[in-house]
C-alpha cells in the first residue's frame, strides 16, 4: 500500500445518480428529496445521461477519478455498466453506499468484475444505534456482512462516518471496527446543515452534538487510527477542537482541495447543479470555478462574475466563453483560484462565523470558524486561540499527513 504527503489540487469528480434509496437515515442532505417520489431530483437519471456527466468530468474537468452516488447507487438500475463505462475512459469509479445490497456476495462479485475501483461505505455506529440512525431492522448486521464480504474478495474500501448525537458516542467503536476490518481509511464528518438539511426541522441539540463533546471521542478515535496507520479524515469542524497532534487530520474548506479523496472545486460547480442532479433529458454546458474576491488579476478585470449573489456569479447571464477567456487571459494559479472558492463555500454559502477568541488565533486566517447553524443552537464559546505565529498556508498542516494512494 503506497502513501504520500504531496498535496495537489484534487482531479476527483462528483455524480448524483438520483435520490432514490434503500434506507431513511435521518441526517441525510436528501432527506425530503427521498421521501418525496414526484421531486425531479427523485428518480433515478437514464444511463445516457450519466455517462454524458461523466464523459464532460473526464474530458472537460480533467478528472480521474469519481464518487458516484444516489441516493443509493448500488440500486441504480444501470451500476454494473455505468462503472466499466467510467473505467473504460480513466474515470476511476468509487461508490459512496450504505452497503446493504453487498451483503449479498454475489453482487460484490459482480462490483468488482464491472471494474469498481472501491466503496466508501456510510457507517453510523452499529446494532440499535445503526438501526435507529438509517430507519432499518438488523440494517447494521447486513452491513457487517457487506465488510464481510469486501474482504473475503479483496476489495479496497473506506469508511464514513457522520457524527450525530447517538453516533458520536460510539466514536472509539467505530476506529476499533476500522482498525479489525482493514479499512484503509476513515472519514469523520460533522452533521451540517447541507441542501434538505437546512429547513427548520432538520437539526437541533436533540440530535447535532457540541464539539466539546465531540472531541473527547474524536481525540481517542483518532490516537487508535494512527497507531493502526489507518489515513483518518475529520471534516467541517473549527480547527482549534484538534489536538496539535492531530491538526494534519482536520479539512475545513480550504484543506478540502488538497485532499485526492475529495471533490474538485470546479467541476462540483457544474454537477451540483440542478439540471445535473435531476431526472430532466437536459445538461447544462460546463462552466468554469466560481470566482470569488477576485476582482482583477494580471491586469484582467472580472466584474461583477466576481461578487457573490449576482445572477451572474452563476454564469447564468453572462458569456461562459468570455469568462474563461478572462479565466485563462489573467492566468490564475489553481491555489489561489480553489482558495478563495473555498472562501466562498464558507463564508456565504455556509455562513461560518467566528467568535472573539478566534481573533487571536493563528489559525485564523485557514479555519472555516463555527457553521451558522451550529453557532445558533450551540453559539460559539467553545472556540479556543491557539497560540504562535499566524499562519496563511491552508496546505501547513495536512502535508504532514499520509495518505493512501491506490
Amino acid at each position: 500500500m503506497k502513501k504520500t504527503k504531496n498535496r495537489t489540487i484534487t482531479k476527483r469528480g462528483v455524480l448524483w445518480l438520483g435520490q432514490t434509496c434503500n434506507l431513511k437515515c435521518f441526517f441525510c442532505y436528501f432527506i425530503d428529496k427521498i421521501a418525496d417520489k414526484e421531486h425531479p431530483e427523485h428518480p433515478f437519471m437514464g444511463i445516457e445521461k450519466a455517462k454524458k456527466i461523466c464523459h464532460t468530468l473526464r474530458t472537460v474537468y480533467g478528472n480521474t477519478a469519481i464518487d458516484i452516488q444516489g441516493g443509493e447507487p448500488t440500486i441504480y438500475p444501470h451500476i454494473f455498466e455505468l462503472i466499466s463505462y467510467c473505467t473504460e475512459i480513466g474515470l476511476a469509479p468509487t461508490l459512496i453506499t450504505n452497503a446493504i445490497v453487498l451483503a449479498n456476495e454475489e453482487m460484490c462479485q459482480k462490483f468488482k468484475d464491472a471494474g469498481v475501483k472501491d466503496f466508501l461505505v456510510s457507517i453510523h455506529g452499529f446494532g440499535d444505534t445503526y438501526d435507529k440512525v438509517v430507519g432499518l431492522e438488523n440494517g447494521s448486521k447486513k452491513q457487517m456482512k457487506a465488510i464481510e464480504n469486501l474482504r473475503k474478495l479483496s476489495i479496497a474500501f473506506r469508511l464514513n462516518c457522520t457524527m450525530t448525537k447517538d453516533v458520536v458516542n460510539e466514536l472509539e467503536d467505530v476506529a476499533a471496527f476500522a482498525v479489525e476490518c482493514g479499512a484503509l481509511a476513515v472519514n469523520f464528518i460533522a452533521f451540517n446543515p447541507f441542501a434538505d438539511q437546512q429547513s427548520e426541522n432538520g437539526r437541533s441539540s436533540e440530535n447535532v452534538p457540541n464539539y466539546t463533546d465531540t472531541k473527547k471521542h474524536l481525540t481517542v478515535a483518532i490516537d487508535m487510527l494512527e497507531a493502526a496507520g489507518i489515513e483518518t479524515n475529520v471534516r467541517y469542524l473549527p480547527m482549534c477542537m484538534a489536538e496539535s497532534r492531530h491538526l494534519k487530520n482536520f479539512y475545513n474548506f480550504q484543506q478540502l482541495s488538497y485532499d485526492h479523496h475529495e471533490w474538485d472545486f470546479n467541476s462540483w460547480t457544474w454537477t451540483t447543479r440542478f439540471n445535473q442532479r435531476s431526472n430532466s433529458p437536459e445538461l447544462d454546458r460546463p462552466i468554469p470555478i466560481l470566482l470569488y474576491g477576485i476582482d482583477e488579476y494580471n491586469g484582467i478585470k472580472f466584474g461583477d462574475t466576481a461578487v457573490h449573489g449576482t445572477k451572474a456569479h452563476y454564469m447564468r447571464e453572462i458569456d461562459v466563453e468570455e469568462h474563461l477567456l478572462k479565466l485563462f487571459s489573467a492566468d490564475i494559479p489553481k491555489d489561489i483560484l480553489y482558495r478563495q472558492n473555498a472562501r466562498l463555500r464558507a463564508e456565504k454559502h455556509c455562513k461560518y462565523e467566528y467568535n472573539e477568541a478566534c481573533t487571536k488565533c493563528s489559525l485564523r486566517l485557514i479555519c472555516d470558524g463555527f457553521h451558522s447553524d451550529y453557532s445558533s443552537i450551540f453559539g460559539t464559546s467553545e472556540a479556543v486561540a491557539v497560540g504562535g505565529e499566524l499562519l496563511d498556508n491552508p496546505k501547513e498542516f495536512i502535508e504532514e499527513q499520509e495518505k493512501v494512494v491506490y
